[in-house]
């Protein structure tokens, strides 16, 4: 957990009072996330969450503000901005910006069910196709150009044979990036790290996806490269789960179908997103900065995601559930006629 700015009852109350949220109760850390403080918010008129941004600026935050009042219009189930009276969703607080928004049912599940994986991937096309059609642009503040600012910072932190692999999968993802197949892939506004602790379930009905703030405009092959090498893995050695695996590609398959082009690109998605997470485990490690409470996620987990992903480029799965979920298509059609 993370807690960079602590706030007292006292300031809670009186920044409170431009919004139409009751009488303040109570404010507990969560203990979850690393680069916000954020905060369990109770007040006469419920819960809600507090978030004080610690490094997105000013001119950042309007896109993922936007884009969960954008995909909570249109049913998707996230965190729903609170405006003050006036209209914002951003204030100060601390002399840092903040925002209020809606706290969802449900409880992150380190150890998803077959069914939860397959909601995931149901709830991740639902929220592509919505995001297609928000305005937003902001590139994926981790992307390919972050890779490239942070990895020679790392070369002193890692042994030989790692710096070995940080530099060819860059140079591999470089070539991707520049390549004619990249450009065409389908794109929006993404969530970007969608991971088990950022979903929440009662029993294996999905709450709601949290944590937009890793969000930006990203190849919708890679927010799902993302979202598979975190559910659908053995955690001790990164392999795949083959029944998580399935029931997640198949989920989102039956609700969007990917394009062949998409399929022909996920190994490299996958290796593009095993990069980006084993990068930013390292960099948070290595190069931290001062919070109240900090604890690093181990870099190792996705040095072994990554590895296991290189050792198995021509990776099938997400082909195999496209021709499944046509095969149930056309079955039901059938059926129906």
């Amino acid at each position: 957990m993370a807690v960079f700015t602590p706030v007292t009852g006292d300031q809670l109350r009186l920044w409170l009072r431009d919004f139409r949220l009751g009488e303040f109760v109570r404010l507990e850390g969560i203990a979850s996330g690393i680069e916000n403080s954020n905060f369990f918010l109770d007040t006469t008129e419920g819960r809600f969450v507090l978030t004080i941004f610690e490094r997105l600026g000013a001119s950042q935050l309007p896109f993922y503000i936007a884009l969960m009042s954008h995909l909570a219009e249109r049913g998707i189930a996230c965190p729903r901005p609170i405006a003050d009276r006036e209209g914002g969703k951003l204030k100060v607080l601390q002399g840092k910006p903040a925002a209020i928004v809606t706290c969802l049912p449900g409880q992150a599940q380190t150890q998803p069910t077959v069914q939860q994986c397959a909601a995931v991937g149901e709830h991740l096309a639902a929220m592509h196709l919505a995001a297609s059609e928000y305005a937003g642009d902001q590139p994926n503040l981790r992307g390919l150009a972050w890779w490239h600012q942070v990895i020679p910072q790392l070369e002193a932190h890692v042994d030989p044979a790692q710096w070995r692999m940080l530099v060819d999968e860059l140079h591999a993802q470089d070539r991707f990036h520049a390549s004619p197949r990249y450009a065409s892939l389908p794109r929006s506004a993404v969530h970007a790290d969608l991971f088990r602790d950022n979903v929440l379930f009662d029993g294996d009905q999905l709450g709601g996806v949290i944590d937009f703030y890793f969000a930006g405009v990203d190849t919708w092959i890679f927010d799902l490269a993302v979202a598979c090498n975190d559910w659908c893995i053995d955690d001790a050695t990164g392999h795949w789960n083959p029944g998580r695996l399935q029931a997640l590609l198949g989920g989102y398959c039956c609700f969007r179908q990917p394009t062949a082009l998409e399929a022909e690109c996920w190994g490299e998605a996958l290796r593009a997103a095993g990069l980006r997470f084993w990068v930013s485990r390292l960099f948070d490690l290595h190069l931290p900065r001062d919070a109240a409470l900090l604890v690093p996620k181990d870099p190792q987990h996705f040095e072994r995601v990554l590895r296991a992903r290189r050792e198995a480029p021509q990776d099938h799965a997400l082909e195999e559930a496209m021709h499944c979920a046509q095969s149930s298509v056309a079955r039901r059609t059938l059926k129906r006629a």
